[in-house]
């Protein structure tokens, strides 16, 4: 019955995505162009943030909040957005499901650390313990997987459990889990508060590792594409603002995260914005890890996927 309801789902989302979905921008009543852009309150989107600081003559951004990826997705793969910043490999999956997306940006470099709780002296103190992640598909959980294989311990070994990420500072310290990897502020604010350590920085373990990015809905790209080109320019832009890492970039990142400065401080410091361009080989790795997680039989290649070209 469950493999029934999820294929209905799934025909569901394709069904409304092949109704054309939201092909070309809406517009303000000046006839303005306006972009609707999906993301979640994290570090790993300050780059939007930035952007929507800045006047553009153009278009106008519309920011739109979720709580959570899933709700994100629907929105997305449903053209109920433009877009969105979202973990890369839930797109991808959606793309391997026939949902027309493309990524064009990613939404930062590096910034993602695995935090042990107190008692946790080693990554061997991890076997039978509980392990949080924020999804299945997400280059945390492949930086668990591919950390646990560097101490010779077994995925299987670790009770690994899926975790909104605002949740997982306070299962941490409440001793609900031994750890979790997730998208920042969360890691810093364990750290900040005592309760737990980084155990490996996400470079340590795969450099250049790919995971927030900025993806478009195909039919947006094809029907847009000048006002693409503008928007994803800005969006870089509004990166190398939030790599200055000054009062300014503090003063607007407030208006979206709710997170002392000490934490934010701790986050910014492990997090960069510069260079947003996908590369291949770091693409091909992620592919790679998805097929050897069994996470993904045929995921799509870089050339289906990827559009490179706005930011390069």
């Amino acid at each position: 019955m469950k493999k029934i309801y999820g294929l209905l789902t799934l025909i569901f989302v394709l069904v409304l995505a092949a109704c054309g979905g939201n092909e070309t921008a809406t517009s303000t009543e000046e006839g303005k162009p306006v972009i609707k852009i999906g993301y979640l309150p994290i570090t790993h989107a300050v780059p939007l943030y930035m952007q929507n600081d800045e006047a553009y003559e153009g278009y106008e951004l519309e920011l739109v909040k979720f709580g959570s990826w899933p709700e994100l997705m629907d929105a997305l793969n449903t053209g109920a957005i433009d877009g969105a910043s979202v973990l890369i490999q839930l797109a991808m999956n959606a793309k391997e499901k026939g949902v027309d997306l493309k990524a064009v940006a990613l939404g930062h470099r590096d910034g993602n650390v695995l935090i042990g709780g107190k008692e946790i002296a080693s990554v061997e103190d991890l076997k039978g313990k509980s392990f949080a992640i924020p999804s299945r598909f997400s280059t945390h959980n492949i930086l668990l997987y591919e950390m646990l294989k560097k101490h010779g311990i077994g995925y299987d070994e670790v009770d690994v459990v899926e975790l909104p990420p605002a949740e997982m500072p306070a299962a941490l310290a409440e001793g609900r889990i031994a750890g979790y990897v997730v998208a920042e502020p969360f890691g810093a604010m364990s750290v900040a508060l005592e309760n737990g350590k980084v155990l490996y920085q996400s470079e340590e373990i795969w450099q250049d590792s790919i995971d927030c990015g900025l993806v478009l809905r195909g039919d947006f790209i094809e029907n847009n594409k000048a006002l693409v080109e503008s928007f994803v320019a800005d969006y870089v832009a509004g990166g190398e603002l939030a790599e200055h890492k000054d009062e300014h970039t503090y003063e607007v990142v407030d208006d979206y995260l709710t997170v002392e400065k000490d934490v934010l401080d701790l986050s910014l410091e492990w997090i960069s914005y510069d260079n947003l361009s996908i590369e291949e080989d770091s693409y091909t790795i992620l592919r790679d890890a998805l097929i050897e997680m069994g996470l993904s039989e045929n995921p799509p290649m870089y050339e289906e996927f990827v559009d490179a070209s706005f930011v390069d």
